[in-house]
C-alpha cells in the first residue's frame, strides 16, 4: 500500500489543501452530488437555470454547498461533499468540461493545464 493511501486512510490529507473523497465526505455530499447527477436530464438543467435556488431547495443543499453554486467554485463544491464526476454535469450547464475544472483546481489556464496533461503523457 502507497504511503499516500495509508496516509489517506489515517485520516490526514497528503498534499495540504486536497480534500480527500472519503465515505464521510460522500455522506456530506449526498444531496449536492444528487443534484448534479440530475443534471443528466435535459428538463432538470433547464430547470435549475431558471431558478438555481428553488432547485438546490429541492435537493436539500446546506448553506455552504448553495454558496459553492453560486461562486461556481470547483475547490468550494469538492470541500462541501461534491464528486469531480457529478460536478462535471453541474460545469457541463454552462459549457465546461473536466479539463476546465482540472485548470479551476490547479489554479492554471485551461491552455497551461492542458498542455501538462499532454507533457505529463510523454
Amino acid at each position: 500500500m502507497s504511503s499516500a493511501v495509508q496516509t489517506a486512510q489515517a485520516g490526514a490529507a497528503p498534499i495540504p489543501g486536497t480534500t480527500i473523497f472519503d465515505g464521510g465526505c460522500a455522506q456530506k455530499g449526498l444531496a449536492l452530488n444528487r443534484m448534479c447527477y440530475s443534471f443528466n436530464q435535459a428538463a432538470n438543467r433547464a430547470a435549475f437555470l431558471q431558478d438555481e435556488d428553488a432547485y438546490c431547495g429541492r435537493y436539500g443543499l446546506n448553506p455552504e454547498q448553495r454558496e459553492a453554486i453560486r461562486a461556481r467554485n470547483v475547490l468550494q463544491l469538492i470541500a462541501a461533499g461534491g464528486n469531480v464526476y457529478y460536478l462535471a454535469k453541474f460545469a457541463g450547464i454552462f459549457g465546461l468540461n473536466v479539463q476546465d475544472l482540472g485548470a479551476q483546481q490547479t489554479g492554471m489556464s485551461v491552455e497551461d493545464f492542458k498542455a501538462r496533461l499532454v507533457a505529463q503523457g510523454k
